[in-house]
């Protein structure tokens, strides 16, 4: 379980490939603090740390989360964010988050808004997720408020601590990046899908 508050951003220092899967090798200032079999959200995908080497640390993604997910198309150098599972005993400071993407979106839009910056997202509505004026969504792992929202799109407002402390930083028109619904969104939409 995790909350959505980056602690770190990582570098991509290395891809391994074996069979259909990837092996990263991440280094950040957490690498050496990380544990074998630990949960770690990774551009907002949990993925099992399974190495620990000279300042990095390793996790592997399976076909299914490179399929559901941005991490495909990371390369040597790029930059993702990282978090650590939540503590049971510390504030929930961001919102729920499961670390199991729903689906991809494509930035649209960038606009800085002299203090802020307005980032808006679109994504698949045939998969049937949603989002809500003021709800939560997480973009890379990063928790956000939701602003101007529609039936295949959405926008967030970052402030500048935020866009400086994550990979958002680096994030152009026509990127694609990993989104994870609100869990109690989801819920009363599967609810009211049954429901008919």
């Amino acid at each position: 379980m995790f909350t959505g508050i980056i602690e770190t951003v990582g570098i991509i220092e290395k891809i391994e490939q074996e069979q259909a899967n990837l092996h990263y090798y991440v280094s950040s200032h957490l690498s050496s603090a990380l544990k074998i079999d630990q949960s770690v959200a990774h551009n907002g995908v949990c993925l099992t740390v399974v190495g620990i080497e000279e300042g990095m640390h390793k996790v592997t993604a399976i076909q299914e989360t490179l399929t559901k997910s941005n991490l495909g198309t990371l390369q040597v150098g790029d930059l993702i964010n990282i978090e650590r599972c939540t503590l049971l005993n510390g504030r929930l400071d961001g919102h729920i988050v499961q670390g199991h993407v729903d689906q991809t979106a494509t930035c649209t839009q960038k606009e800085d808004q002299d203090g802020s910056w307005l980032l808006t997202f679109e994504y698949d509505p045939s998969l049937q997720n949603i989002t809500v004026e003021k709800g939560s969504i997480t973009v890379n792992g990063v928790s956000l408020t939701v602003v101007n929202s529609k039936e295949n799109s959405f926008s967030v407002a970052v402030i500048p601590y935020t866009l400086e402390n994550t990979n958002l930083q680096k994030l152009n028109v026509g990127d694609t990046v990993n989104l994870e619904f609100d869990i109690v969104g989801k819920y009363v939409a599967k609810i009211m899908a049954l429901r008919g």
